[in-house]
């Protein structure tokens, strides 16, 4: 990371909660990245995960080949948190199922490759080829009314825009069919329009103060009036598009922008402009209990990425699938301090 912000070393000794930490979970997921940010002999002399685990080596294994950095930028440090969502859903539609879920179109012209994107977070513009010449892509509000129907684009069909737009939030969804079958689906693109919080269009609209507001309040408004509620998730022109994972990978879990399983508690979405997806980076955040009830502190892997984490000091937790994990989601808006991980050369 030359040049980078994270500049200031430190001593894992200096890092609160460090020693408490469950060094061998956060191995088993940086495990996971080790073909993604290269070998360069970090992994000569290690032994595998269940030696690591048997001998309580995984700590020693941290310590012996990096060193902390804190950030030199005055940026406070913030993290959110973020979730697998569970939908209902079915491979036809139906009166009930009608809401379609899209696969990336064959006509979406990005300007970089997002796999670039994912590593710099430099923002996706997205085109379509007309007689005109290229045109921006269509905008939530133009899919929704029929843009893509012509393209047969449907990966499935879904049973509520609320959840379907919750899902292209959080990048990943666990669908149940209604023929007792499930489908995980996966980031596969975007029209490349900006994000838009709804969240903060409410705050700032006065409709909502900044001090109640979390996810579910957020679906509870969208909800008590259907057109309104459309008509406000349309302000986010941003539109995602999804892939359904094979039956194999979905068995491992959700994928990030790193192209590997998430783990809970233990992946970490960045700025990849300033963390590299795989980097361990110990995450501390006062204000929020982790399952024991004590401040968290956890050494976490950066994994993923996402167009509302920018900046030098900004993450985004990963909390895992289902109802559960999306009410810790939903509340995570913490001051933070983080503390990458840098080989040492």
């Amino acid at each position: 990371m030359s040049g980078s912000v994270y500049s200031i070393r430190t001593s894992f000794t200096a890092l609160d909660g460090w020693a408490g930490d469950d060094h061998t979970a956060a191995l088993r997921a940086f495990l996971n990245s080790k073909s993604h940010i290269g070998d360069d002999n970090l992994f000569v002399g290690a032994p595998d995960l269940g030696g690591i685990a048997e001998r309580g080596s995984a700590r020693a294994f941290f310590e012996s080949r990096f060193e902390p950095f804190a950030a030199s930028a005055d940026t406070p440090g913030y993290v959110t948190g973020y979730y697998e969502p569970e939908l209902r859903g079915s491979r036809t539609q139906t009166l009930r199922y009608s809401v379609p879920v899209y696969g990336r179109p064959a006509d979406l012209i990005t300007t970089i490759a997002e796999t670039d994107r994912a590593r710099h977070n430099e923002a996706v513009s997205g085109f379509r080829r007309t007689a005109e010449g290229a045109v921006p892509y269509y905008t939530r509000a133009e899919i929704e009314a029929g843009g893509l129907a012509a393209q047969r684009l449907e990966v499935l069909y879904t049973d509520d825009y609320v959840e379907l737009f919750f899902m292209q939030v959080q990048g990943s969804g666990l669908v149940h069919l209604d023929d007792g079958t499930s489908l995980r689906l996966t980031y596969a693109g975007k029209n490349g329009h900006p994000y838009t919080s709804i969240a903060r269009v409410l705050i700032d609209a006065g409709e909502l103060a900044a001090d109640e507001i979390d996810m579910d309040v957020v679906k509870a408004w969208l909800r008590n009036d259907p057109a309104r509620g459309r008509a406000l998730m349309q302000k986010n022109e941003s539109y995602v598009f999804f892939s359904a994972l094979s039956k194999s990978d979905a068995m491992e879990g959700p994928r990030g922008a790193e192209g590997v399983p998430l783990t809970p508690g233990r992946s970490l979405a960045v700025d990849p402009a300033y963390i590299p997806l795989g980097s361990p980076v110990f995450v501390t955040v006062p204000d929020l209990d982790d399952e024991d009830g004590a401040p968290f502190h956890s050494l976490m892997i950066a994994q993923d990425a996402g167009s509302a984490i920018q900046g030098p000091q900004r993450g985004d937790i990963f909390f895992g699938t289902g109802v559960s994990a999306g009410a810790i989601a939903g509340h995570t808006r913490f001051a933070a301090q983080f503390h990458v991980l840098m080989r040492k050369r």
